[in-house]
């Protein structure tokens, strides 16, 4: 299928609208902001996609590390830290965004997370595709949603969906059918599920930002966990994990911050300097990007483990 031609131009306004909040962030005035945790962590630079706006990241079970290029809509694989991106798959209509896996082992792959998130609400116009990792063949999997700038998916397969750009949150069944408005969150970025399927974690990127979690049982009551407040207010949590503990880590665009979640209220830093900051996923496997490590990317293109 032909990209339109508008794709990368399209996904290069929705960076230019991130960097732009970056740099009023770096004026804001000043604030107290979030202590160390006491197990804080170093980043180091394990991998890098040259030229790359990275927005969406998981690892298979042989340690393998996908990530996604919003500008492109190409999809990478690193198959261990250090290790050259090698693409994969390019998403038809661009604009490729989260990443998650299907009950089937296919890689499912957000597509319209560029310009098309700001009237995604009205348009949606945005949806996902299925990757056949092997082969690289591209298959449609779900269309009709407002973006898929976070991606989580059930243990029946439901797949959610964010944009945190608009307001709602889509959800597609087992079956196929798509609820491009199954629960209304404004800026929800980013999508972890609890172990037992029963609450949808997602950050707020720019709307009153924190983290909020949704009864999957009960989409119209959300409830907020976490509310950043002084200097972090203007952090722009992005595309959040939830830890074994189940606690949630997210990383940020604008402070460089990885917060991690402990409570009510309760948040701390788990790493730092690391601006740019779009995504957070754990390890797989024995070796590569292994099980219990985790890792960053971001809208610089590059990768970090939070050692």
């Amino acid at each position: 299928m032909r990209r339109p031609a508008f794709t990368r131009t399209a996904a290069l306004a929705a960076v230019g609208v991130l960097f732009a909040v970056v740099a009023a962030a770096v004026t804001a005035p000043a604030a107290t902001a979030a202590p160390a945790c006491p197990d804080s962590r170093s980043p180091v630079l394990v991998g890098r996609v040259p030229g790359a706006v990275l927005e969406g990241a998981t690892v298979d079970g042989a340690g393998r590390l996908y990530v996604t290029d919003l500008v492109s809509g190409r999809v990478f694989r690193l198959d261990r830290p250090g290790a050259a991106a090698v693409p994969i798959a390019t998403v038809p209509s661009g604009g490729a965004g989260a990443l998650a896996w299907a009950r089937d082992g296919s890689l499912l792959v957000g597509y319209g997370a560029d310009a098309r998130v700001f009237t995604g609400d009205a348009t949606r116009s945005a949806g996902i595709v299925a990757v056949d990792v092997t082969t690289g063949a591209v298959r449609p999997f779900a269309s009709g949603l407002s973006a898929a700038n976070g991606l989580a998916v059930a243990r029946d397969g439901t797949v959610y969906a964010t944009n945190d750009f608009g307001s709602l949150i889509g959800r597609v069944l087992p079956n196929g059918v798509v609820q491009p408005d199954w629960a209304v969150l404004p800026s929800a970025n980013g999508a972890a599920l609890s172990a037992d399927d029963r609450y949808l974690y997602v950050s707020r990127t720019f709307s009153d930002p924190g983290v909020s979690r949704i009864p999957t049982a009960n989409p119209g009551a959300p409830e907020s966990v976490v509310t950043f407040t002084g200097g972090d207010v203007f952090a722009a949590p992005d595309g959040l994990v939830l830890d074994p503990q189940g606690r949630p880590v997210v990383p940020t665009d604008v402070s460089g911050q990885i917060l991690r979640v402990d409570g009510p209220n309760r948040f701390c830093v788990l790493a730092s300097g690391l601006p740019l900051s779009s995504v957070l996923t754990y390890g797989g496997g024995d070796t590569g990007f292994s099980a219990g490590r985790l890792f960053r990317a971001g809208f610089d293109g590059a990768i970090h483990e939070i050692r």
